[in-house]
């Protein structure tokens, strides 16, 4: 029996694994700091702290964040028009896997909903922008960003969250494709999905959670996928 949905993971998965200069991250992000008299770099720390407060509840209470959220988090104001570092700095890590558009395009021939569940604090209209530079937008039939949503996987209510998105009711007929053990292995079969783990990324330690799932299988390259799924 074919799944009715695959919703996967978008960072480790439907890209490629980069490793972040994450103190580049905070120069970058620290451009769109207003109304200040500190100096560049004592914004760049004081963002960096908070990006690690607001990933650290993400990772141990599901709750999910925005990029004003870091602002806010670290007591700076800023200006969401003066976010482009940011963005820029994020571009090169973005791109979609050329597996993704064939694999999207089997799926969908196989009258299987395709779907995407992403840990995010950026804007949907970031993502967007990404798929549709890498031309697979149009393949995707719902997605859902945990900046829009109260939670962040492995919450059930997430997982959830995404079968609406794509318009299928029944958890037990649908599959979750991810790198994280688990964010996304032990939170989709939390929540009664199947899961399916890509294991090509370097999960920083600090981002571990309390358990890691056991796949019910697993794809080393996206293109391994349809065949996996016929033996689920």
């Amino acid at each position: 029996m074919q799944p009715d949905a695959v919703i996967f993971d978008w960072g480790g998965t439907l890209t490629r694994w980069h490793d972040i200069d994450f103190h580049a991250e905070s120069l970058a992000l620290a451009h769109a700091v207003v109304e200040s008299d500190q100096e560049h770099a004592v914004h760049a720390e004081a963002l960096h702290r908070a990006n690690q407060a607001v990933w650290g509840r993400s990772r141990d209470h599901q709750q999910s964040a925005t990029v004003a959220d870091l602002f806010t988090e670290a007591g700076l104001s800023h200006d969401p028009e003066l976010l482009t570092h940011y963005r820029e700095f994020w571009e090169p890590h973005t791109a979609t896997d050329p597996q993704v558009a064939p694999l999207f395009l089997t799926l969908r021939d196989r009258d299987i909903r395709v779907g995407v569940l992403s840990n995010t604090i950026w804007p949907r209209a970031w993502h967007e922008d990404f798929f549709a530079r890498d031309g697979v937008l149009d393949l995707i039939d719902g997605a859902v960003y945990t900046s829009e949503i109260p939670w962040t996987k492995p919450a059930p209510e997430a997982f959830l969250a995404a079968l609406e998105a794509v318009g299928v009711e029944d958890p037990a007929r649908s599959v979750y494709v991810g790198d994280r053990l688990f964010d996304d292995i032990w939170g989709a079969h939390n929540a009664g999905l199947k899961a399916i783990h890509i294991p090509h990324s370097d999960i920083p330690v600090e981002q571990y959670g309390h358990s890691e799932g056991d796949p019910d299988a697993v794809a080393h390259e996206l293109s391994d996928i349809p065949g996996l799924l016929d033996r689920l």
